[in-house]
């Protein structure tokens, strides 16, 4: 095949969106920090899912139409930084085809390299190790086989040879892979989408959609709150639904065993199938660990997370700005955005200034199209958004960049630090003091983190076993322990020094007050000019956050 089309590409996108959405779970578990939040592959498969829906239903033959399509789906859809990326090399590739209505091998390389490019840019301190480099040796490597190669077939495995070679050099140019003994897994995700590109230049269908029934009826998709629980009955935050269309390449279907595997992910389970389509309604703490679950049975449609403590405290606390959901426009002058997780830490930036609430962290990274919704309908001349997670502050960055109002992201890393800028924040103040006040406070905050170990490793120089509880000081594993409490007492001890002054504890769902309790009163027998803070923070993922200013 010397030329593609739209229709050709378009195949393509969605024959590289399923191979990702096959492989997404082994992509989640190439994180390098052993802690329950590895969502590299989720994130990377919902970004890519969000740009093969946008082309899906489009019959152009034009590729630079469906190349624009692809790349808006993908902008609105990316989440983490992974996705981000993506959605920028796909940026530039489609902008720089965005006339042709085929393209041939010579085009298709120059836009790969234009997509780098973007990329590129788009990162502030680009690391090399990363899907960058995947990316980048790939497209070099198609430039080199470009002057001679006219099938756009072998060209593309050629890329997908020089691709798993760049992926296989990514630990020695990051000695963390090298030391967990894993590869880049961003780059990972990258090369599942080439395959998937390879497979449709081939013929090889990997995505084979059936003739679909009408499912309009199928099952009403309206979750009610029940509203006579209490904030304390629910043990399982985050009402998940979502629906999951059978294909040949997806594990085969029992509905029973698919039931009892899904039942481990939380309670309220309800599974309603047919010949085509699975529907799932469950309540859990980790609503992107049931999906990806469900997606290895066929492709996830019609999703929706809301979290129900959130909703329980809207209903019994009618204080605080309207939601977006509501039909009523607010007016604000600056309108705070921030990303959090728990109902105490999301009364904690009520409390404290924030406007809109975005409910996500680990595990469940917003995406840019879900940042510029918070504050759709309402009249808001400025915007500040706290994205509070290093993996969320690339999606906010793009969504500051596709407003038309001025606005200004915080690079906040965690809740810690997300608290502690937005203390500096002050009414009275214009947009541009406002976000140098709130930046400069990022850098007298030290973030703490206790959580536990899902596999067996050795990282920082520490050995660390599955289930050990792990304390993390600024991003850095300080130790790991089979008792809470001492690695608790153990990051504390690693974090105050002669001058620190507030230490403050956000107590999670995993969380103990007496446990904590008990570490103060140790530590301040040793540090008696510290001040402690102690919040219920109702989070998921780490047992403590802890914030040493």
């Amino acid at each position: 095949m010397d030329k593609i089309d739209g229709v050709m590409f378009k195949n393509m996108i969605l024959s590289g969106a399923e191979n990702l959405r096959q492989r997404a779970e082994y992509v989640d578990s190439l994180n390098v920090f052993p802690v329950p939040d590895g969502d590299t592959g989720t994130n990377m498969n919902l970004s890519m899912t969000s740009g093969a829906n946008e082309v899906e239903d489009k019959s152009e033959s034009h590729i630079g139409d469906i190349g624009k399509y692809f790349s808006k789906g993908l902008l609105m859809g990316a989440r983490g930084n992974s996705g981000v990326i993506l959605s920028q090399l796909f940026r530039g590739f489609s902008k720089s085809i965005e006339d042709e209505e085929e393209i041939d091998a010579a085009t298709f390389t120059a836009a790969l390299s234009a997509g780098v490019r973007t990329a590129y840019k788009a990162v502030m301190k680009p690391v090399e190790g990363t899907i960058l480099t995947v990316a980048k040796d790939s497209a070099t490597k198609a430039e080199e086989l470009a002057e001679t190669e006219t099938s756009l077939t072998s060209l593309m495995e050629g890329i997908i040879k020089e691709a798993k070679a760049s992926l296989d050099r990514t630990p020695d140019l990051l000695p963390v892979l090298k030391e967990v003994g894993v590869v880049d897994s961003g780059g990972q995700g990258l090369l599942y989408v080439y395959e998937g590109f390879l497979s449709a230049l081939k013929g090889e269908k990997i995505e084979v959609k059936d003739e679909q029934k009408n499912m309009k009826d199928f099952v009403d998709d309206h979750h009610e709150f029940d509203q006579f629980m209490t904030a304390d009955d629910i043990e399982y935050g985050f009402c998940t639904e979502f629906m999951v269309r059978f294909d040949d390449k997806g594990r085969e279907f029992n509905e029973d065993a698919f039931r009892e595997e899904m039942s481990e992910f939380g309670d309220s389970l309800l599974v309603i199938s047919d010949d085509e389509i699975v529907k799932v309604h469950v309540h859990t703490e980790t609503p992107g660990e049931a999906m990806t679950y469900g997606a290895e049975y066929g492709e996830l449609i019609k999703m929706k997370i809301e979290n129900m403590r959130e909703q329980f405290r809207e209903i019994q606390d009618k204080k605080g700005p309207a939601k977006t959901e509501t039909k009523d426009k607010q007016s604000y002058e600056t309108a705070i955005i921030t990303v959090s997780s728990g109902e105490g830490i999301n009364e904690l930036f009520r409390s404290i200034g924030a406007t809109h609430i975005i409910n996500g962290g680990q595990t469940m990274n917003p995406a840019t199209e879900d940042i510029l919704k918070t504050i759709e309908g309402d009249d808001v001349k400025n915007v500040i958004i706290l994205p509070n997670n290093k993996n969320i502050i690339m999606a906010a960055e793009q969504a500051c960049d596709l407003l038309d109002i001025p606005a200004a992201v915080i690079p906040s890393a965690s809740i810690p630090e997300g608290l502690a800028s937005l203390l500096m924040y002050s009414p009275d103040a214009g947009l541009e003091d406002n976000s140098t006040a709130m930046k400069e406070a990022l850098e007298h905050v030290k973030t703490g983190q206790v959580t536990y170990a899902v596999r067996d490793t050795k990282i920082d120089g520490v050995d660390i076993k599955k289930n050990q509880h792990m304390g993390i000081n600024n991003g850095k594993i300080t130790g790991a322990d089979d008792s809470r409490e001492a690695a608790l007492k153990q990051l504390l001890e690693s974090m105050i020094d002669d001058e620190s002054e507030i230490v403050t504890v956000l107590i999670g769902d995993e969380g103990d007050r007496d446990e904590v309790n008990r570490i103060i009163e140790a530590v301040e027998a040793e540090h008696d000019e510290v001040e402690f803070e102690v919040h219920e923070g109702h989070q998921p993922v780490y047992s403590y956050l802890l914030s040493v200013e």
